[in-house]
């Protein structure tokens, strides 16, 4: 029974994209349903909430996952969101895997009733964005989700792998970076100030200042450990993107 309930939803969602005519404007809805339209439209109505239009059709905006238009296809991310608002996020990449980018929604200049997303890509595949197969749900880029979906791609699987120990390596030494300066800021704090030396001048004791050559040493090396992690976690995010682009090839 539960092999034939699986055969039943996929062959509704072979159906639903059948659908489908991405040479036009559309609406894909939660429901699998499609709409076609001469103009989509994305606006704020009169107390500033987000509204679809299709044509002159008004279209429940938390109903639909994904819209098509002469600006480029979107996708509703308010399932990821932590409070479940609704923003778009528009498909960069489109292929076996379509990546997705948030952006951000603007009004055009005389032109009142239109709006479109503001161009804010960026150049390298990071864990803020999105993919997804097809029309299936969105996911969060990272390395539990990407491992799954790509687990019939070893070449895909290496480049995971490699971002993988770069998260590792790189939080390793933003642990011992913390550590570190926190050694720094212990050790100079109490060693901050004047201390006897064992001599005296006249009947009084002699001071000087103590030495907080330690204390820099450890900030210094924290700093070097902080930048380091940062370069090796950003030059191993380079791998998300390589894993999709092998994939996708």
């Amino acid at each position: 029974m539960k092999k034939l309930l699986i055969v039943v939803m996929a062959c509704y969602a072979l159906n639903a994209r059948s659908q489908v005519n991405e040479t036009q404007n559309f609406l894909y809805l939660y429901s699998d349903s499609v709409i076609h339209a001469q103009n989509i439209r994305l606006r704020p109505d009169f107390s500033g909430a987000w509204i679809l239009r299709a044509d002159s059709r008004r279209v429940p905006i938390g109903g639909v996952k994904f819209f098509s238009n002469e600006d480029g296809f979107f996708a509703n991310t308010r399932r990821l969101n932590y409070f479940g608002e609704v923003s778009f996020s528009e498909r960069t990449i489109e292929g076996k895997i379509n990546l997705y980018q948030q952006i951000i929604y603007d009004p055009i200049l005389f032109e009142v009733d239109y709006y479109r997303f503001r161009n804010t890509r960026r150049q390298t595949v990071d864990t803020r964005m999105f993919y997804n197969k097809g029309f299936s749900d969105l996911k969060k880029v990272n390395y539990a989700n990407l491992s799954k979906d790509m687990a019939d791609h070893p070449k895909s699987l290496d480049f995971l792998k490699s971002y993988r120990k770069s998260r590792r390596v790189g939080t390793a030494m933003y642990v011992a970076a913390g550590a570190a300066i926190i050694a720094s800021a212990v050790t100079f704090l109490s060693g901050t100030g004047m201390k006897q030396d064992g001599t005296t001048f006249g009947n009084m004791p002699n001071y000087k200042f103590k030495d907080d050559t330690g204390s820099f040493v450890l900030m210094g090396l924290g700093a070097g450990l902080g930048i380091g992690g940062y370069f090796i976690q950003a030059s191993g995010s380079r791998n998300i993107g390589r894993a999709i682009d092998a994939y996708n090839q």
